[in-house]
């Protein structure tokens, strides 16, 4: 997907809230080679000019928020907000908290069919990454002819990263305050992640939506807002000047 995917949440927000949503390496204008440390020193760059923003990493995004903190740690930011993610996508015989009903052999094979299946596998993603009688704001066609126009190639590196991915171990230095948000129909990812999460990390609340699937910000945007708006307040986030809030 591209930053543009979150332009509606952005909208909704108003104008209290100063949103950047850049594309990641790999993704719409962004031509970087990709990878989650590319992704990671994107988001460190954009920290960086920001008055410690809140972090929000939906997905892959919020593997990118894992790698970041990994990386850089929490001073720079004052809160993290995650979308329907898992630490550790491969599952093991200690593991079972990663991509619903998928093997580790079956994700690491994944890899060689990107490129010559990516019309077939772009319907796919376009279908299950929202509940099955959810009413998206970005159509299920729309996020197809959108993953159509990606360069396999390109996410194919990013996708093998990702499996190699466990930030389970950052999950515990987190030391902010953390909403961790999943969508109760999702066909990626248990809520028993996000309990998981909230288990490990130190200031966690934990967002469920109950008609969402993978996608909570796109299918229920307005109690999506309001769940970001509610652990502002809860968590003391706000800047002094409410126009000056950066996220």
């Amino acid at each position: 997907m591209t930053g543009a995917a979150f332009d509606d949440i952005a909208a909704r927000l108003g104008p209290g809230f100063d949103c950047h949503a850049p594309d990641l390496p790999g993704h719409g204008a962004n031509k970087t080679q990709p990878s989650l440390d590319a992704c990671a020193a994107l988001t460190r760059d954009w920290v960086n000019r920001l008055d410690r923003p809140i972090l929000v990493g939906w997905s892959m995004g919020a593997a990118t928020a894992w790698r970041y903190i990994a990386q850089q740690g929490t001073a720079a930011i004052r809160g993290l907000v995650t979308i329907d993610m898992s630490p550790r996508m491969l599952p093991d015989h200690t593991w079972d908290l990663g991509l619903i009903g998928q093997s580790a052999e079956a994700i690491l094979a994944t890899s060689e069919k990107i490129i010559p299946n990516w019309p077939q596998m772009a319907a796919s993603i376009s279908r299950n990454m929202y509940a099955k009688d959810s009413d998206p704001i970005l159509s299920r066609d729309h996020v197809k002819q959108l993953l159509q126009g990606q360069d396999p190639a390109v996410l194919r590196r990013l996708w093998d990263d990702l499996a190699a991915m466990d930030a389970r171990a950052t999950i515990a230095q987190i030391d902010l305050p953390y909403l961790v948000c999943c969508g109760a129909q999702s066909r990626l990812y248990s809520r028993k992640v996000a309990d998981w999460i909230a288990a490990q990390a130190q200031q966690v609340q934990v967002a469920s939506f109950e008609h969402s699937g993978h996608s909570p910000h796109l299918e229920e945007p307005d109690a999506f807002c309001a769940a970001i708006k509610q652990f502002i307040t809860d968590s003391h986030l706000a800047t002094p000047d409410p126009q000056q809030a950066k996220t």
